[in-house]
């Protein structure tokens, strides 16, 4: 189960294809959460409800923003410690990550459940959209922990050297997701409530299958029991509280709940429900956009981080350049694609006699343009987490998704119009990348003189 690798001596290139390949064909299985969720319900129950399904977008965001959270903090600082060979320690870090995320989502369930109706209208549902986003929410939330578990038990199997376990544990996750949607929407009839329950039994088993490798399986991480002493608790918070600072900028799967949560405010104002309908498809197309570049930035962090902890320099900065000619290529690739085959995508989501769909069309190009300046910028972010700078790598996260964001959204569409709607993104894409290499110019720069 366990792969032959070795951070610290084996040739960078080797060690970076043999950590990417699975760990992108997981991510892509992860996208398939989402995207079959679209395809199923666009075609089997309509326009609609994919809006409603997109309302509630933001709130499965947070919680992959969480596990990623937690997912890089716990695997930096583990890296770290398994470079200086204190194994026990970092499986201990692990412990604490996945342990206290799960305690955390668990809460924020109860509380979304709870005011659920308010919730879906604060999230930007209209009256017609309401019963539809209550009745998803209703059959999800509950089932957020798995999907919590699997999002960090990727990172740790992947540290233990098992790329090809991880991805194999999204991979039966999202297929098992795919058969059940069918069942579930088309066999079954059971709407919203199908297409739901389907994408929660599918991260119950994937969280099951990441939770049953930590504690049987694996090699040199594994679960431990957690200390409930003042002294240990103390020192829990001390570590989530480091972990959290390094793995912040992580969060960035909630900056992307963030461009879900204003463009559906600023297409229902200016489109209707059609409009938000239309902007569901680009948001369901993104995550294997963002998926492959978040496995491009997960591959490159381990081995950043190991040989950081180790004082092999060298190794880090070929690292980072490969990472970043590899995200290039890609989001050149998938800009391209998208530019070519906006029709194609599309029509997986919804049929032409939808208004939204000649809004899609014509807005997806414009969209697609930010993917090439996304590459750059998760790849910077995710630099700066594995070298232990997470407040730069915050700081750039913030206004990537919050600050840049505002202005593409509310600058863009009165000097634009609708085109303005979609450059949005990749507006504030563009400024990202541009403040990533104005800091480090200045690092260089700051470097020469010395």
């Amino acid at each position: 189960m366990k792969d032959s690798i070795d951070f610290g001596s084996m040739n960078i290139s080797t060690l970076f294809r043999k950590l990417l390949i699975p760990t992108v064909l997981g991510m892509v299985f992860s996208a398939l959460f989402v995207i079959t969720d679209g395809i199923f319900v666009g075609k089997g129950i309509g326009s609609d409800a994919l809006a409603a399904v997109n309302i509630t977008a933001p709130l499965f965001m947070i919680a992959a923003g969480i596990g990623l959270m937690f997912g890089v903090g716990a695997s930096v600082v583990a890296s770290i410690h398994l470079s200086q060979g204190k194994r026990k320690v970092a499986s201990i870090n692990i412990t604490q990550a996945i342990a206290f995320s799960a305690l955390l989502i668990l809460i924020l369930s109860a509380l979304c459940l709870y005011f659920i109706e308010p919730l879906a209208r604060l999230l930007g549902s209209s009256d017609r959209l309401l019963p539809l986003a209550i009745e998803y929410m209703a059959w999800y939330i509950p089932f957020l922990v798995f999907y919590e578990v699997l999002n960090i038990g990727m990172f740790c199997i992947r540290l233990d050297g098992s790329p090809t376990y991880a991805m194999m544990c999204n991979a039966v996750a999202a297929i098992l997701n795919i058969i059940l949607d069918y069942i579930f929407i088309f066999e079954f009839g059971w709407g919203m409530m199908g297409a739901a329950f389907a994408t929660s039994l599918g991260t119950v088993v994937g969280g099951l299958m990441t939770l049953i490798y930590l504690l049987r399986f694996s090699r040199t991480l594994h679960l431990c029991r957690i200390k409930l002493s003042i002294k240990s608790l103390l020192l829990t918070l001390r570590n989530i509280g480091y972990m959290i600072k390094l793995g912040s900028s992580a969060f960035i799967s909630a900056s992307i709940a963030c461009m879900m949560f204003l463009g559906n405010y600023v297409f229902i104002h200016h489109l209707g429900e059609d409009g938000v309908a239309a902007f569901s498809i680009a948001c369901y197309f993104f995550p294997i956009i963002f998926m492959v570049y978040n496995a491009i930035a997960q591959s490159a962090q381990p081995i950043i981080s190991y040989n950081f902890g180790a004082g092999q320099p060298e190794r880090v900065r070929k690292t980072l350049h490969l990472a970043i000619r590899t995200a290039l290529i890609c989001g050149i690739s998938f800009f391209i694609l998208t530019v070519l085959c906006c029709q194609d995508i599309v029509s997986l989501f919804i049929d032409r006699s939808y208004a939204a769909f000649d809004i899609a069309v014509n807005g997806l190009p414009y969209f697609g343009a930010g993917f090439i300046f996304f590459a750059v910028n998760m790849i910077g972010i995710g630099y700066y987490q594995s070298v232990e700078r997470g407040q730069r790598a915050t700081i750039i996260t913030l206004l990537r998704g919050v600050v840049f964001m505002l202005i593409g959204f509310f600058a863009l569409p009165p000097v634009l119009g609708t085109p303005g709607i979609w450059l949005a993104v990749p507006l504030a894409e563009l400024l990202t990348t541009f403040y990533i290499f104005g800091i480090y110019l200045k690092d260089r720069f700051i470097v020469y003189r010395r």
